[in-house]
C-alpha cells in the first residue's frame, strides 16, 4: 500500500503543477477556425502521440494549439464532438465500442471499416497505423505461476477470489468488466479504481493489492516488472490500431497527408520503444521524444 500512497501523492503533485488532469483546461469554447487544437488522453502514450501530431503539423506551417492530459474518453470525446478539440490520437477498437457498444468486429480491417461508418458526420478518422496498443488483463509472474495462467480462460475459475484493478471507467465499458463477464463469465471479488495504465495500477500489482489489472500492451512496465499478459481467445479486446480522430472541417489535404505519413511510419515495435523512452530514468518530455522520432522517421 505504501507504493500506492506514494503514487497518489505524485499524481496530486502533477495535478497541482499542470492543472486538473480531468479537464486539461478545456472550456468547451469552439476552436479558432485558423487553428487545429490537438488534445490527448490522460496517459503518457496519448500525450506523446498528440505531440507527434502537433509537431508534424507545425513543421508544415499549420497553426496548432494543444490541450493535453484532458482525461478519459468519456471526457475528451465530448470536446471533439462540440468542436473545442479538433484532433486527438485514438485507438480503433475501443473507439468503435465507445460509439457502438454492440459492435462485434474484432479484426483490424473490419474494426476500421465499422468505425468509419459509426462516426458522426462532423468527425473522421484518417489512415490507421500498424501500431497497436490493446487493453489486456495482466498479472504478475508469481500469480501466473500460482494459478497456471496463460489466458483469461485459465483465470475464470479464480475470478471470484481475486481483486482486479484498472481505471474507473473499466467498470462500465462494454470491453471492460461487462465484456469479461459476458464472454468469459468472469466476475472478480472486487474492483479497485486505480489509473489508466499508470503508477497506481503497476503498484497495485506489485503489492498484490490487486491480483489482475488492465494495462496497455505497449506499457514499458510489463517488461520491466516481468508481468504476464493473458491471452484473450474470445476477443473481449478488439484490434486497437493507433490513428488520428479529427474534426472533418479541419482535415485539409495537407493535414491529411501529414498525419497519414505518421501512420504509415508508426508500428507497434516503435510505439513500445517510444514508451520505454518516456519511462526511462531521465524522464524526457513527450515533446522532445516526439521531435526525435519525427526526425528519425524523416517526417
Amino acid at each position: 500500500m505504501k507504493r500506492i500512497a506514494t503514487a497518489v501523492a505524485a499524481v496530486m503533485l502533477l495535478s497541482a503543477c499542470g492543472g486538473d488532469p480531468l479537464t486539461g483546461g478545456a472550456n468547451n469554447e469552439p476552436a479558432p477556425t485558423d487553428t487545429i487544437v490537438v488534445g490527448s488522453g490522460n496517459f503518457p502514450e496519448s500525450r506523446l502521440l498528440a505531440e507527434i501530431y502537433a509537431e508534424a503539423l507545425t513543421a508544415k506551417g499549420v497553426k496548432v494549439s494543444k490541450k493535453l492530459n484532458i482525461g478519459n474518453r468519456e471526457l475528451y470525446y465530448k470536446g471533439v464532438q462540440d468542436g473545442s478539440i479538433d484532433l486527438i490520437p485514438e485507438y480503433t477498437g475501443v473507439l468503435l465500442k465507445y460509439i457502438n457498444k454492440d459492435a462485434q468486429e474484432v479484426g483490424a480491417d473490419e474494426v476500421y471499416a465499422a468505425l468509419q461508418k459509426a462516426l458522426p458526420k462532423n468527425l473522421v478518422v484518417l489512415d490507421k497505423s500498424s501500431a497497436e496498443d490493446k487493453d489486456a488483463v495482466v498479472v504478475t509472474k508469481q500469480i501466473a505461476a500460482q494459478y497456471s495462467l496463460k489466458s483469461i480462460d485459465d483465470l475464470v475459475p479464480y475470478c471470484k477470489d481475486l481483486a482486479f484493478g484498472g481505471p474507473p471507467e473499466f467498470q462500465n465499458r462494454p470491453d471492460g468488466l461487462p465484456g469479461l463477464k459476458a464472454k468469459y463469465n468472469c466476475e472478480f471479488k472486487e474492483f479497485k479504481a486505480l489509473d489508466v495504465g499508470g503508477p497506481l495500477t503497476v503498484a497495485g500489482l506489485k503489492d498484490n493489492t490487486v491480483q489482475a489489472a488492465d494495462l496497455f500492451t505497449t506499457d514499458a512496465a510489463i517488461k520491466a516488472n516481468e508481468f504476464v499478459v493473458l491471452e484473450d481467445p474470445k476477443n473481449v479486446f478488439a484490434a486497437q490500431n493507433v490513428l488520428p480522430l479529427i474534426n472533418e472541417k479541419k482535415a485539409s489535404q495537407q493535414v491529411r497527408d501529414t498525419l497519414n505519413a505518421i501512420s504509415k511510419k508508426l508500428d507497434t515495435k516503435q510505439l513500445l520503444e517510444l514508451n520505454q523512452k518516456l519511462s526511462s530514468p531521465d524522464k524526457p518530455e513527450p515533446e522532445k521524444v516526439a521531435k526525435e522520432w519525427l526526425a528519425s522517421a524523416g517526417i
